[in-house]
């Protein structure tokens, strides 16, 4: 049985998680913790009482890095769905994963459509030279753009560059654009790899979902996903934890063990 603790435990991601784990018969539920009247308040408090093979966090961005640190450098493998961490602190992670011989799974998304939209979108960056990225959440998103945008720019900006982030090929994803002026700034939305903007929606009536537009002359092409329940994240996040239990590495995205 792989010990599984859920770390946001009382969130609506955290709810689903435990709700999967506990219908998993490979699976047992060791600890549910949250900061709101958990079992446990914190990472330690739960290490220090039961045996935790992989903990999953679905807390908030400004506790994610820290609380992937802590498991890091205490022995415990590490799902992280929580969006908001900067390439810098994946870099970390991923240096001190591989240092502590410790697992840590990285997933923006745990939807298996919204992978395929990503690989999708990476395979069509090839073929135009002009894209943005607008994702739509729900207001009480805290992170923006969101995981999932950032990676998808990501991977449209390494099929065109190679994987050394050097414009070398199509490049620039503004491709013939005319010298834009903001008259109310940011208007023009993130400024992410390769210059492909993305905007960020955050309204009520949105749960999560995401469109990539290309264009060149004569023609537009849109790739979306929309998630319209929590429940389609979590074949994803059943799949990362018995991943990460055996191979014990670093991994970021759900595409690489799909």
């Amino acid at each position: 049985m792989i010990n599984v603790a859920v770390c946001g435990a009382n969130g609506k991601m955290g709810q689903e998680v435990i709700k999967a784990v506990k219908s998993a018969e490979d699976m047992l539920l060791v600890a549910k913790i949250d900061i709101n009247d958990g079992e446990f308040a914190t990472i330690k408090d739960a290490k220090d009482s039961v045996n935790i093979d992989i903990l999953v966090d679905f807390t908030q961005p400004k506790s994610i890095y820290e609380n992937a640190l802590y498991c890091l450098n205490n022995n415990i493998n590490i799902v992280i769905g929580t969006t908001g961490l900067s390439d810098m602190q994946i870099e970390q992670l991923e240096k001190l994963s591989k240092e502590s011989h410790t697992g840590c799974f990285i997933a923006p998304n745990f939807s298996t459509g919204a992978v395929l939209m990503m690989k999708f979108a990476q395979m069509a960056a090839k073929y135009f030279n002009n894209a943005e990225i607008i994702e739509y959440h729900h207001n009480q998103k805290k992170d923006a753009p969101s995981g999932t945008a950032v990676k998808t720019a990501a991977m449209m900006a390494e099929a065109v560059n190679g994987t050394d982030g050097v414009n070398d090929k199509i490049g620039d994803f503004t491709n013939g654009n005319c010298t834009e002026i903001e008259t109310i700034a940011g208007a023009r939305g993130a400024n992410s790899y390769n210059n492909i903007h993305i905007h960020s929606v955050r309204m009520p009536g949105f749960m999560a979902s995401q469109e990539v537009i290309f264009g060149s002359n004569g023609q537009t092409l849109k790739i979306r996903h929309d998630s319209t329940d929590r429940e389609c994240y979590m074949p994803g996040v059943l799949l990362a934890i018995r991943y990460i239990n055996v191979h014990k590495n670093f991994v970021y995205g759900l595409n690489n063990i799909l």
